[in-house]
Formats: structure tokens, sequence, C-alpha cells
């Protein structure tokens, strides 16, 4: 059971509960200090060989709201495990804490489900192999990396976290405009944010500055994902299909990716895609000075 989170949620705790898309980003319960794996949190992960059921419901409504009657809560659909990971996080107490996050995907073809029969529904989903088509096997393995390395030290993955739950909280219109300043700040000219959409487009395009004079004629044409699941392959291969002609194509986003996207961005005899991940974003942001 999870619920919506509005700007004050979000302002509270950036790691709260999301779906996004069809997938349902859940953080281990427990704000305060080190998380550490129990309970039914256990065995999330074991569903894929033991094809058990797990219910989404999501709260779309307070208890004070006596205009939505009985339907506060809405049937999200079954969860299918994908991924899950642990991560540093900041707890609300603002100290660095490990974390886990578990990815779910969420099968809501089905309005309604029969309680009798759930794991045997859950079971035809798994063997239907009905998120393959979406989200393959080398996707569901993350790239966890290191901090960046700046001068001849790791950055402090502590700030970084900071940085990142402060984006973490802003609204998907506004981090784009982080990114464009950021630009700005790193010697771009041009730079222009679209027309907010939905539509997994492109979100800015920008052109290098004297700075990098030999490419000073190259488009360059960001997506911007304020996500907190792991971009895969098919949103590198998608952008590379949206990307114009003699231009460069790079992805930004405050999570990270699987396997399969990094491959994707640099397989050979393609346009290469240039990825930034969650902590390489919080130390640019950190290192020209928009964390004040």
């Amino acid at each position: 059971m999870t619920s919506l989170p509005d700007a004050k949620a979000l302002a509270e705790n950036p790691y709260h509960d999301r779906v996004e898309g069809n997938i349902l980003v859940y953080t281990a319960a427990g704000r305060m200090g080190d998380q550490e794996i129990s309970g039914r949190n256990a065995a999330i992960p074991r569903q894929s060989t033991e094809f058990f059921p797990i219910w989404a419901f999501q709260l779309q409504s307070g208890r004070r709201d006596r205009t939505s009657g009985p339907k506060r809560w809405k049937f999200l659909g079954l969860l299918q495990h994908i991924r899950s990971y642990a991560e540093i996080q900041i707890d609300a107490s603002g100290s660095k804490r490990s974390a886990f996050v578990f990815e779910l995907y969420i099968h809501d073809q089905q309005k309604e489900i029969a309680v009798a029969f759930d794991r045997e529904t859950i079971a035809m989903l798994f063997n239907n192999h009905s998120i393959e088509e979406r989200i393959e096997i080398a996707d569901r393995q993350i790239e966890l990396t290191e901090p960046p390395i700046v001068g001849d030290r790791l950055d402090d993955s502590a700030e970084l976290e900071q940085v990142r739950s402060l984006l973490l909280k802003q609204d998907p219109k506004q981090f784009e405009n982080t990114i464009s300043e950021l630009l700005l700040r790193t010697g771009f000219n041009d730079v222009k944010v679209t027309r907010y959409s939905q539509d997994g487009g492109i979100d800015i395009n920008a052109r290098p500055g004297l700075a990098s004079w030999p490419m000073r004629h190259i488009l360059v044409q960001i997506q911007a994902k304020r996500w907190l699941h792991t971009v895969g392959r098919r949103e590198v291969a998608e952008l590379r299909g949206s990307i114009l002609p003699n231009s460069i194509g790079c992805i930004v986003t405050t999570s990270y990716y699987s396997h399969a996207a990094v491959a994707e961005a640099s397989s050979h005899g393609k346009v290469p895609i240039a990825l930034i991940n969650g902590r390489e974003l919080a130390s640019l942001i950190r290192r020209y000075g928009m964390n004040n």
C-alpha cells in the first residue's frame, strides 16, 4: 500500500514511493538509520522463483476527504519484481545511511482479480514473459558506480546524495531548467528548453561553447529524466531514434542505468549516447556552485 506523493510529501521525503510509468519504486520501511532486509522485504526478490502475488493499492485521498467514500484506495494491479539494490540515501535526520530500493512492474491489464486465484494469475504473467518485451534480462542488472573522482580523490558520497535528494524533490519541469542552467554554467551556448511534454522526446538543445571549439557546430540534444527507477536499454534506443542527423544525444537522470542501457549507449556501429547518472550529475552541480 502506497500513496500519491504531493509536493509536501516529496519535500519531507524525496525517496517517497513513486509510480513512474508502469514501474513502482519502493524504498524499504524505516526513514532513520541503515536499513536491514528482513520479513516481507526479504521475500520480494524471491518472487521470480516462488511466484507469490504482490498486490498494489494506492491511496487517492486522505481520511478527512469525505467526497471519495470507499474509493479512497485504487487497485493498481499485481506487482512483479524487476530489480532491487542497496544505495546511499539521506535519512530523515539528514545523515547518510544505506537503504534498499525495489523496482516492481505493475501488471495493470486486469482491473479485477479473484483473490482465490491470485497465485495462479501471477504465475501465468511470469510464464507469459509479459514484461520481457519491455525489460530484458540485462536490464535487470544495474550499474552502481563509485562517486566521481575530483582531483585525486573520490567525491564525498554523502554530499553528493544531499544534492541528489534535492533534485528528486523537483518536478520534471524544474529539473529540466536545472539541467539547462548547468549547461550554461559549463560553457554551452544556445541552450533552449523545448516545450514541456511527457512523450520521452528531446527536452533541451544546446551547442558547445568556445572551450570545445572543434565541436562548437554540433547540436547536443538532451533528455532529462528525474526518475527514481533505472533507465533501461529501450530509453537509450528511443532517444537515438529521436535525435537529429549530425547531432549528439545525451540522457541525464537522477537514477541509474542498467547494464543493457550502458551497452546500448556505446554499441558498435550505432551513434553513441552519453549517459550521466545521478551521482555524476550531483558532482557537476556541486562543482559549479549550483547547490548553494
